[in-house]
């Protein structure tokens, strides 16, 4: 007679079985449905033409894969078979996962392009404006990378007056797109910034993953300041470089997109100044021959005209006034000659001394000799005495 097994019995028969006989495999397949839990545990199936099996990984382990998985991407999944007795299930418990060749990679990377691009993340009319003149930079890129020590050098060299503010972040691996994320946010946080500048060196596609991640793109889609996007080589193109608002062919290139060249600014200032004079000159060569003409034209000679002829006739008067003064002065000089003349001759003095005399009487002139009292006395005045007669 067959054995008779309960429910729990045979399940957990082939649970033994399959965990024992596939401890470690490796499983090719396209993903589906794929989800990200909130636990941070992933749930998906792998599947070909044939057939599908479920998967889970759990966040120990997916926290070790350097890219988000997207349905339709055909990956290496490594790790053992389980069974999940309560509902009778197997799936493969996946320890590591890989894209099944760098194909994949590429797949996965087109058809997120072809996505963002049909959401109208690559077009030019959300594309921001980069500052001529930017006071304050920030650099999202490897701590002791190579490209931050060239951005850095390129900054001194080109324009020494802008401020970096440097985020070293990882840009590479398991973590990476993250990373990235949360320094785009913690600048715009930064109400200085003027420009951002994210960027590695070169690397492989896998290398450059994290800047083809959809977190990433959107980051740098919604970011409010301006970004340049300058990953890898001239030949490396990311998905960030699309929505980038100016794409560099290197970090380098990128910061000298950012910055205004020292010397072509002081050629600039220089040719300006030169411009500004030969204005200026030219200007008051026009308007001194502007202003020429005009003092002499018609209109001009006209009020010169009558001040002359006012100048003339204040002249005319003058001279007229001063005749009329000198003529008055003349006349009575004449008139004081004549009354000099009159009082000389006139003097008691003169007139005593041509023999004449005087008779006071009483302190009075005696003119008439009816005048006279002889019976009193009088003072008879000569020239050089006066005798009294009593």
């Amino acid at each position: 007679m067959d054995s008779v097994y309960s429910v729990s019995e045979i399940t957990g028969e082939i649970k033994q079985l399959l965990e024992e006989e596939f401890y470690s495999l490796s499983v090719i397949g396209e993903i589906s449905n794929f989800k990200d839990h909130i636990s941070g545990h992933w749930y998906f199936s792998l599947k070909d033409s044939d057939a599908a099996i479920n998967c889970t990984m759990w966040r120990g382990n997916n926290s070790r894969v350097f890219f988000t998985p997207q349905n339709g991407m055909k990956i290496i999944a490594k790790g053992r078979i389980t069974v999940y007795p309560p509902r009778g299930n197997y799936q493969l418990d996946v320890i590591s996962m890989q894209p099944a060749g760098e194909g994949e990679l590429q797949a996965a990377f087109e058809r997120l392009k072809k996505q963002l691009a049909k959401e109208g993340l690559f077009d030019e009319e959300f594309k921001k404006s980069i500052p001529q003149f930017p006071k304050k930079i920030g650099i999202i890129t490897g701590g002791k990378s190579a490209a931050i020590q060239d951005m850095l050098t390129t900054a001194q060299r080109r324009y020494p007056l802008v401020e970096i503010v440097f985020i070293p972040t990882k840009v590479q691996g398991k973590g990476a797109a993250e990373e990235i994320v949360r320094n785009i946010k913690r600048l715009n946080d930064d109400k200085n910034i003027d420009v951002i500048i994210i960027g590695r060196g070169g690397g492989s596609l896998e290398d450059l993953w994290a800047f083809n991640e959809e977190i990433v793109a959107r980051a740098v889609f919604n970011s409010r300041i301006p970004i340049i996007s300058g990953v890898g080589h001239e030949i490396d193109f990311t998905i960030a470089d699309f929505v980038a608002d100016i794409r560099a062919a290197t970090p380098t290139a990128a910061m000298e997109l950012a910055t205004p060249d020292k010397i072509e600014i002081y050629s600039y200032l220089k040719s300006f100044n030169n411009r500004v004079k030969n204005i200026i000159l030219e200007g008051l060569i026009d308007r001194k021959s502007e202003v020429d003409s005009l003092i002499g034209s018609y209109g001009f000679r006209i009020p010169e005209s009558k001040i002359k002829t006012k100048i003339q006739l204040l002249d005319h008067l003058n001279y007229k006034i001063s005749n009329l003064i000198n003529n008055k002065i003349n006349n009575l000089n004449g008139k004081i000659s004549l009354f000099s003349k009159i009082i000389e001759s006139a003097d008691v003095q003169k007139m005593l001394k041509k023999g004449y005399s005087i008779i006071k009487q009483n302190g009075k002139f005696i003119s008439r000799s009816g005048s006279l009292d002889i019976s009193k006395k009088f003072n008879i005045k000569f020239y050089d005495n006066e005798v009294e007669i009593k």
